[in-house]
């Protein structure tokens, strides 16, 4: 009798309350959105000054979190316990599906390492010159150094780099709220003005050319696969209930974090200045450093860019390693057999460097590969892919004919067609 109470009460607390291995999942999906996307997103964000972002909170939120949650409830479809991302996609739509959601998964994760090697050049090269006082090394020679170190750093010491980069996530929130505190003295009020307010139209290409930096920079996809596998092995036939509470705390703390962050950086900075660091092609944070007079933001804001860089630059990496591998494996497995792992893997290390390393002597806008490359790739697989499972796959029935499906699947259209918008 004893244990049955316990079991009832353990099943409540389940079903109502929410538990400290729920918050550290929130925690989890937070820290994986909170990135080197950040410090880029207030230059996209606040080129029409503040009243854009008005809109863009509204939008963000319910984004943010019905794509993710679309996404979890699409892994907990599959009959199969333990099936991730890829192998519910084959069970759903096909083995040509599963392959080409790798493929979707590799160059929605590529681009952001591609974006990484050239980002932390410049913020190295800003350092060098506006902090340090130093001349400018040849690009090609910063970039393959610091390249080669950071793929080096990866080689030598993978599992103890991950665990590092994990640890600097909440140091670096810190890091980035106490910033957003500091700078709150430098807003303008001016900017909140009415007058300031620009037409409905410019704000409404604004809202619609920042969309895909929202996406990039709210994503925490990589980890709702096993969360979701998670809530499932602890709570059964709960676990979309609880995958939809951990989602919405997440997104809840990340709306209230970022956009913070995005608020503070835009009112302390003017849309001309926004557009310099545009034009520079470096972080807001290394943009403020060098426009701030304060010594603190000098070498704080630059030392931050380069961990949240270096930082990023390492899961990201692996995932796309990891995606290219499974790609070139499904295609030509003849050819990986006849080379043999180890040159195999010499093989895609040497693909990684020379790719990185010839964008980052390239140097194209940050921005501009974010919204042309990474964001679509990653709204094809978290927004598009989850609304058309919810059309045609029976366990997803449940969930059609609703608003937000409407919703998500238009946001997923309008940052793959800024591909095209971005030219304007």
């Amino acid at each position: 009798m004893q244990n049955h109470n316990t079991a009832t009460a353990t099943q409540t607390a389940a079903k109502s309350g929410f538990t400290k291995q729920d918050l550290t999942w929130s925690l989890s999906m937070f820290g994986t959105a909170v990135g080197a996307g950040v410090l880029f997103l207030p230059i996209r964000a606040g080129l029409e000054g503040f009243w854009p972002l008005i809109l863009m909170v509204l939008l963000v939120g319910p984004m943010t979190y019905l794509s993710h949650r679309a996404l979890a409830r699409f892994v907990l479809s599959s009959p199969k316990k333990d099936a991730d991302i890829t192998e519910v996609v084959e069970a759903h739509f096909g083995k040509a599906a599963g392959w080409l959601i790798t493929f979707l998964y590799f160059f929605a994760i590529y681009p952001i390492v591609l974006i990484y090697g050239n980002a932390i050049t410049s913020t190295v090269d800003s350092f060098m010159v506006h902090q340090l006082g130093l001349e400018s090394l040849p690009r090609w020679l910063l970039s393959g150094v610091l390249v080669a170190m950071m793929m080096g750093v990866m080689i030598l010491g993978q599992k103890l780099m991950l665990k590092v980069t994990e640890m600097l996530v909440y140091p670096l929130v810190f890091i980035l709220f106490a910033m957003s505190v500091y700078l709150i003295p430098d807003w303008s009020m001016a900017a909140m003005s009415v007058d300031a307010m620009p037409s409905m139209d410019a704000m409404l290409l604004a809202v619609y050319l920042t969309i895909p930096m929202l996406i990039f920079s709210f994503n925490h996809s990589p980890a709702v696969s096993s969360m979701a596998l998670a809530q499932r092995k602890a709570h059964g036939e709960k676990a979309v209930e609880k995958s939809d509470a951990i989602l919405m705390r997440a997104s809840g703390m990340l709306l209230g974090f970022v956009m913070f962050f995005v608020f503070s950086c835009v009112l302390a900075l003017s849309p001309e200045q926004l557009a310099e660091a545009k034009a520079q092609n470096i972080s807001i944070l290394s943009y403020l450093a060098n426009v701030h007079d304060s010594a603190l933001i000098s070498y704080v804001g630059p030392l931050v860019a380069f961990l949240a860089i270096f930082s990023s630059f390492f899961g990201h990496y692996l995932g796309a390693k990891e995606g290219l591998a499974g790609i070139v494996k499904q295609s030509a497995p003849k050819a990986v057999e006849r080379m043999g792992e180890k040159k195999f893997d010499q093989a895609l290390v040497a693909f990684f460097f020379f790719s990185v390393w010839g964008v980052a002597v390239i140097n194209p806008s940050v921005l501009g590969m974010i919204e042309s490359l990474g964001a679509p790739f990653i709204a094809a697989i978290l927004f598009l892919m989850p609304m058309y499972a919810i059309k045609k796959v029976p366990a997803m029935k449940k969930y059609d004919g609703k608003l937000s499906n409407i919703f998500v699947t238009v946001m997923g259209l309008i940052a793959i067609s800024s591909i095209v918008g971005g030219f304007f």
